[in-house]
């Protein structure tokens, strides 16, 4: 990277994958309503190989507390069945013919609350990382500011471009944060 310009758009990359990671975690957090991303984390073991159920079956969502996993392998299904019973997921699977059904079960207060804070944590570690590319691509500025590759006032522009994309992405996590917090309050 040799100018501000090359330091700028990679910050700007590397915090919309630290984005992307957060939208996915908070994906795993299971709501009280059915939702495909809720299986993205469970790897089965599949002729030896841990493969993402995704990447095995078909998952829908007939109803609102209802997931569907339509294999495509149908000797699979066991191997699905024993995974998402050794996850975290807390959901008893009913193998139906060549389906499995997952009713999702109404949360109690108290694991709404566990998930709030599970979600403050996702957030806030998604902030740190925010301000930490922050902190690298100010780094790499002034090292170029200090190399007389760029000017003063183009080292100043850059960082406060920099501030003002950090700025935007945390707003976006919050935003994120919120409508997650609002998902998991409703009863």
């Amino acid at each position: 990277m040799d100018t501000g310009r090359a330091v700028i758009q990679d910050t700007e990359q590397r915090m919309k994958k630290t984005l992307e990671v957060v939208h996915q975690n908070f994906g795993g957090i299971r709501s009280g309503r059915a939702n495909p991303a809720m299986l993205d984390a469970i790897r089965v073991d599949y002729y030896g190989t841990p493969t993402p159920v995704k990447q095995m079956a078909n998952i829908t969502v007939p109803e609102p507390k209802v997931l569907m996993v339509h294999p495509w392998d149908i000797s699979a299904i066991k191997a699905i069945e024993k995974g998402i019973l050794e996850s975290d997921l807390g959901i008893n699977p009913i193998v139906d013919g060549k389906v499995i059904r997952l009713v999702v079960p109404t949360l109690t207060r108290e694991r709404r609350e566990e998930l709030v804070k599970i979600v403050n944590k996702v957030s806030e570690d998604g902030r740190v990382a925010l301000r930490s590319i922050r902190r690298e691509a100010n780094e790499q500025v002034k090292a170029l500011e200090k190399e007389k590759k760029i000017t003063e006032d183009e080292s100043f522009k850059f960082q406060s471009d920099i501030q003002k994309l950090t700025d935007k992405h945390i707003q976006l996590i919050d935003l994120a944060q919120g409508l997650k917090d609002k998902e998991l309050t409703q009863v």
